[in-house]
């Protein structure tokens, strides 16, 4: 099967506190966290890191849009932060930067020292009304959203015009995290973030989005579309550079970078190399996952071969059972998902604990 259609029909499923503590003085230049939720937790919402290309339902040409974050930090006096940017899940067809399991997750960060981003992303929800289009119509209904060779691409293989739009959803959700994290470096003075500690996690779509964010090059999915064909790049803070330190999945795929590479014709070494961040994976095998707990395999096989630090847990629901899809509630040894990853990144960055 094309793999832009693999993916298109992989995303359809997808879619079915304490008082304010002293100056904290960092060790050499290594941040300092708390093991137990120590501060009280402030959050800017809404912030506005980018704009986007988009359609209403209605409209015929596209318009910019803001896009939006929310940045969750400690009330403390620290210098030196490490920062952690998630990414929803929702098939790219919805979700949203609030689900109550994000908060949460958001909440046990920053009250033991992170600054904690949750990022709201263009979906099919930005991306109009499509019926009846022609390859030809859709190409200039779409101009400076996705590039053309990866519409053309999605229209071989997808099975519905809808399908076609869900792979356009998954470039330009890329497009946007980038422009998320490019924004949280440029900006990082503000929040007292160290950007040698930067984590980007996820969960389904967004697990999905975050491993093509730290294996891809900086250019990817960036330079495809040029500033002429879509202005709002001048807003995405392009002279940027970040380098992420860790990835975060909860049951996620690779398949963005497989269908990357089939588009551009590339070679998965071509993408994967020794310098990739390291990898935290949880993933459950329930016979009814949509994103099968073979793709966490695939991935901790690329890793092993290269030499990369990654750890693979298999998720379990509280009762003992395999865990499925978007199991929040899955514990390992007794441990939820928020001190899962944290023991990992605190043990991977050697962070300072107290």
């Amino acid at each position: 099967m094309n793999k832009v259609a693999y993916l298109t029909v992989f995303a359809v499923l997808l879619f079915t506190a304490c008082n304010k503590d002293e100056s904290i003085t960092p060790d050499n230049g290594i941040p300092v966290v708390q093991v137990e939720s120590t501060y009280t937790i402030l959050k800017d919402e809404n912030i506005i890191y980018a704009e986007g290309l988009s359609h209403s339902m209605t409209s015929t040409s596209s318009f910019a849009i803001p896009l939006k974050f929310d940045v969750y930090y400690p009330d403390n006096n620290a210098s030196n932060r490490p920062v952690f940017m998630f990414i929803h899940g929702g098939g790219f067809t919805g979700g949203t930067k609030t689900k109550p399991e994000i908060v949460d997750m958001a909440n046990y960060y920053a009250s033991r020292g992170w600054v904690f981003v949750s990022v709201d992303y263009r979906t099919t929800e930005e991306l109009g009304t499509i019926q009846g289009m022609t390859q030809e119509e859709l190409l200039t209904f779409y101009r400076g959203i996705a590039p053309q060779e990866w519409i053309e691409n999605a229209f071989q293989g997808a099975q519905s015009l809808e399908q076609v739009k869900q792979a356009t959803a998954m470039y330009l959700a890329q497009r946007d995290a980038k422009a998320a994290l490019r924004w949280i470096v440029a900006n990082s003075p503000t929040y007292n973030i160290n950007t040698d500690f930067m984590t980007v996690g996820g969960a389904s779509a967004g697990a999905i989005t975050t491993i093509a964010l730290g294996i891809s090059n900086q250019e990817d999915f960036r330079d495809e579309i040029t500033i002429n064909d879509d202005p709002t790049l001048f807003t995405t803070n392009l002279n940027e550079t970040y380098v992420v330190r860790s990835m975060v999945y909860f049951w996620g795929s690779n398949i963005k970078l497989d269908v990357y590479e089939a588009v551009y014709d590339l070679d998965q070494y071509d993408r994967y190399d020794t310098s990739d961040p390291e990898l935290f994976m949880g993933h459950g095998t329930a016979e009814d996952l949509v994103t099968p707990y073979e793709e966490a395999l695939e991935l901790q096989g690329i890793y092993d071969s290269l030499g990369i630090h990654n750890e693979l847990e298999t998720l379990l629901l509280p009762n003992g059972a395999p865990a499925g899809h978007g199991a929040w509630n899955a514990v390992v040894d007794g441990k939820g998902l928020s001190e899962l990853s944290f023991d990992f990144l605190v043990e991977r960055q050697n962070l300072r604990v107290e």
